[in-house]
């Protein structure tokens, strides 16, 4: 029955596409702002293709469809897409070509590509002009085909902002503003085009709710050397929130106004404005006005640097989420074969200790609890219509996390329900010693994850085993739980950006093993860049680690670990009863005690 829902909704796109002109429709993971999780309003590749993960580019022709996704997601589309006519191409395997090769070989001269430029970053929309123009192709960019196929398509989000208390940011707008003007003033740019959502959010201290799990509010920034012009839903604005922009110096614009006011507006100078961000079409306004400076958003970086009050707040509250996983884990092994429990009764158990937190406000996305073959889906989500039920046997892997007035926790932990092969001790193993390898390093100023990874993939790579997924990203401070520009990955992608990790950077560690059919493994821990010493070799640095829960003793084979190894994971359990102890009671102490014992 939906596989007969897609096909119907293809056929109607493709007949939206004769109407208009259009000989190939491009529909990217995307919102007005190329977030990575986004409303129900904008997942139209979802609604056109059934293929539900986060990241994701459908290309439909008249006679043929595609879907381009990465390793993530690779089984999860295989199954989604059964049946849609849709071809799934698996993004950086051998022989799969990319989306512009792949439009590059199927264009015929002359033809019409079209997609909607509010929703398709300005780097990925400049790079399909270059990879169609031997073939004269046609790019329009003002074709929102969902607007007129959709007819049940959810509203537009908009929900009132929030202004943060100050004991919560360490820095006031007024200082983040000065902060950025001094970074335009460096790139020789007198205006800055600002649309990324969590960018936003942190420099005007504010949170919004317009994205499930992301705090978030709809909204655009255009900062000059003088003003601060502010475009946000009128719903958005609150009484509290339009005086608390008036002692900022911002001046507010409603939403929709935003494209009649970068058209209108005195440029003097040059723009600056993130390509991997700001959305093709407003580009496309932007570089008519005045040159454009392309370049990262200064504030990306100042925000991925916590600052000490941040810092001290996160600790705290981690300490506080990290007891409720193990509360969770706790009782999962208590309860498992002596009352009915399911993939989503698990998940709902440790939401709801979450939501008892004090200043709980989210999941800081949808709860992941995947038993055994499950597991190997890294972003597998349970469903009323779809879940597994738990048994004493085998591993469930949850992932999970918060977000607080005081930070965004991210934790994975794969826990044994019952007897274990060899082999699943062995992975199990070897990924516990690459998570602890990698928040043990010692290294220098200067590195970036892609220097660091091998300490999370070695023990993996040495078994012929690798995951198709980066092994860290960073974590926002009442934020998105993916941000940047930090993050831990091998591979080098031309183009791709890459940050020197800096002391007060958050970033995940979290190796993993994923067998298809079979059971997925992953551990997961959020560290901070720390300084360690400095002399005359350099600037030092180290690893704090947030994250304070048992990685499961039942699934450890000891005789695969190096004396080292071994030390490690005692040191982490001590350091896990010493903070975690306090926030249990007494029959869940003498648990911990036993599950963090010394072996």
């Amino acid at each position: 029955m939906e596989n007969q829902r897609i096909l119907d909704r293809l056929e109607r796109l493709r007949s939206a596409m004769r109407a208009c002109g259009a000989d190939w429709y491009l529909v990217p993971t995307a919102d007005y702002h190329n977030s990575e999780y986004v409303d129900d309003y904008f997942k139209v590749r979802e609604y056109l293709c059934n293929f539900s993960g986060s990241n994701g580019t459908l290309i439909v022709g008249r006679t043929e469809a595609g879907l381009w996704t990465d390793g993530r997601y690779f089984i999860q589309a295989q199954r989604e897409l059964e049946g849609t006519g849709v071809t799934l191409y698996r993004m950086l395997e051998e022989g799969v070509p990319s989306k512009e090769e792949f439009l590059a070989q199927k264009m015929r001269e002359g033809e019409t590509l079209a997609f909607d430029g509010r929703v398709v970053d300005t780097r990925f929309g400049l790079e399909l002009e270059k990879a169609l123009a031997k073939k004269k192709v046609t790019i329009d960019f003002h074709q929102d085909l969902a607007a007129r196929i959709w007819t049940d398509r959810p509203s537009l989000p908009c929900h009132p902002v929030r202004v943060l208390d100050a004991f919560l940011c360490g820095k006031t707008a007024r200082e983040k503003l000065e902060s950025v003007r001094a970074a335009m003033k460096e790139l020789g740019a007198s205006c800055f085009f600002l649309s990324k959502l969590d960018d936003l959010m942190w420099l005007f201290n504010i949170r919004g709710q317009d994205v499930p799990c992301n705090p978030v509010a709809l909204s655009y920034a255009w900062i000059t050397e003088t003003a601060c012009h502010y475009f946000l839903q009128e719903k958005a604005m609150s009484e509290t929130f339009v005086s608390y922009a008036a002692d900022c110096g911002i001046t507010l614009h409603t939403y929709q106004e935003t494209a009649d006011f970068l058209q209108t507006c005195p440029v003097e100078g040059k723009i600056l404005c993130d390509p991997n961000q700001v959305s093709y079409a407003f580009y496309k306004i932007l570089s008519g006005r005045a040159p454009v400076i392309e370049a990262p958003n200064p504030t990306e970086r100042m925000k991925a640097v916590k600052n000490e009050t941040e810092l001290s707040r996160m600790r705290e509250v981690f300490l506080k989420d990290s007891a409720a996983v193990c509360k969770f884990i706790y009782w999962l092994k208590k309860n498992i074969g002596t009352q009915p429990l399911t993939e989503l009764s698990a998940a709902r158990y440790l939401d709801g200790l979450r939501a008892g937190i004090d200043g709980y406000l989210d999941l800081s996305f949808p709860t992941i609890s995947a038993y055994g073959p499950n597991a190997a889906m890294m972003h597998y989500e349970a469903t009323e219509e779809s879940f597994a039920v738990l048994r004493p046997q085998g591993m469930l892997l949850v992932d999970s996390g918060g977000q607080y007035l005081g930070g965004t926790t991210d934790v994975t932990r794969t826990i044994v329900l019952g007897e274990l092969s060899q082999e699943e001790k062995a992975h199990f193993t070897a990924v516990a010693i690459g998570m602890l390898q990698l928040s043990d390093a010692h290294f220098l100023y200067g590195c970036s994850g892609r220097n660091l990874d091998i300490l999370a993939r070695q023990p993996l790579w040495e078994k012929g085993i690798d995951y198709k997924c980066g092994t860290g990203h960073g974590v926002g401070y009442i934020l998105n739980v993916h941000e940047g520009p930090q993050n831990i990955r091998w591979r080098y992608t031309e183009g791709m950006r890459e940050a020197v990790l800096e002391p007060g950077m958050d970033v995940t560690n979290e190796p993993g093993v994923y067998l298809e059919g079979r059971y997925g493994i992953r551990t997961e821990n959020v560290m901070v860049v720390t300084e360690a010493e400095k002399n005359g070799d350099g600037q030092f640095l180290r690893f704090e680690t947030l994250t304070f829960v048992p990685i499961d003793l039942d699934a450890i084979d000891p005789s695969l670990m190096q004396p080292k190894d071994i030390w490690r994971l005692n040191r982490y359990h001590a350091m896990v009863k010493e903070k975690i102890t306090p926030y249990l009671n007494a029959e869940e102490a003498a648990w911990l005690a036993e599950a963090t014992r010394a072996i």
